[in-house]
């Protein structure tokens, strides 16, 4: 439709009036250039006009003093303690100490330096840039300097050797340790020799030491202190007293509270409760009447009154195991 097609082409030309317009702004703000500044400024992010890039490598952001970029030794005040390889969590510090026989000289803080650095080397390119070693440092010798920038192409460029002596010099200063230590066991030996070398020229043999006896001290009667002693000639004289000896008095506890903790303390016993006696069945055996036998002799026996007569008590039954008794006929 024609109205369609109109409308498109007005719509385009105002697009690119409104594109021109925002790339010539920019263009005339170029004439102005982004001032340089620090990144700890509040204003830092906000210098949105202008040219913002800058010309690399000759021109830099500025960078704050407590960056964590590459580590540096400064190997006049190392004591090479090795406390920083120690702490490295990645061991990208390898040191290789070697002991001198008497002080080299003093660190700025003035400790004394004993030890040579035959090698110190530190290995960039494993370095995680945590900061421990420069942290533990006693001479604050190892810091992390500014330069950020030491890319390499080749990967073993990235080590970097702080040690103060070379490889004939290391060699020496172990030599003259070894003849330095061999010196000091003469010494010893020939200082344990003495004796024996002075007596064998006296002619003399060395004494045996005697075995070990153990003694037993004897006990310390106590003594008791007087005020005076009576000597021969009956004059007093007085007796020096023990030194005085402070006793830390145990407080006093009534005996009811003792008693009371105690009988808390001990556990009560536990009761055994006796065994049950198992259930064995027992079978009752049959009882069998017996038969009396008349007795002839009843007659002779006198009349007694019907007042006189007592009812004798029956007796319990007791079973027996007698066998049974033949019927009569």
């Amino acid at each position: 439709m024609p109205s369609n097609y109109f409308k498109n082409i007005a719509d385009g030309i105002r697009t690119t009036a409104k594109g021109m317009g925002l790339t010539w702004r920019h263009l005339w703000a170029a004439r102005k250039r982004r001032m340089p500044g620090d990144v700890r400024q509040d204003d830092f992010f906000g210098q949105t006009e202008g040219r913002v890039t800058i010309q690399y490598p000759l021109e830099t952001i500025p960078i704050p003093d407590n960056g964590r970029y590459r580590l540096h030794n400064e190997m006049d005040d190392c004591i090479v303690c090795d406390k920083c390889a120690k702490i490295c969590p990645v061991d990208c510090i390898e040191i290789e100490p070697i002991r001198a026989t008497e002080e080299v000289g003093k660190a700025s803080d003035g400790s004394p330096i004993r030890l040579y650095a035959a090698k110190f080397d530190i290995d960039m390119a494993k370095c995680c840039y945590c900061g421990l070693c420069t942290t533990v440092c006693p001479t604050e010798c190892l810091t992390m300097t500014k330069t950020f920038d030491y890319s390499e192409l080749d990967i073993r460029n990235m080590i970097y050797e702080f040690g103060n002596l070379t490889p004939a010099e290391a060699e020496e200063k172990k030599r003259l340790l070894e003849i330095f230590q061999a010196e000091k066991e003469a010494l010893k030996v020939a200082a344990k020799a003495a004796p024996e070398v002075a007596q064998a020229e006296a002619g003399a043999k060395p004494a045996a030491r005697p075995p070990f006896k153990p003694v037993m001290k004897p006990k310390v009667a106590p003594v008791v202190e007087t005020e005076t002693e009576m000597k021969a000639d009956n004059t007093a004289v007085e007796k020096p007293k023990a030194p005085f000896r402070p006793v830390m008095k145990r407080p006093v506890i009534p005996v009811k509270e003792v008693r009371e903790k105690a009988e808390e303390s001990v556990p009560e016993a536990p009761t055994e409760e006796k065994p049950q006696v198992s259930f064995k069945p027992t079978m009752k055996r049959p009882i069998i009447p017996v038969k009396k036998v008349p007795d002839d002799t009843a007659e002779d026996k006198p009349e007694t009154s019907p007042d006189e007569e007592k009812p004798k008590p029956k007796a319990p039954f007791r079973p027996t195991m007698k066998p049974p008794k033949p019927k009569s006929e």
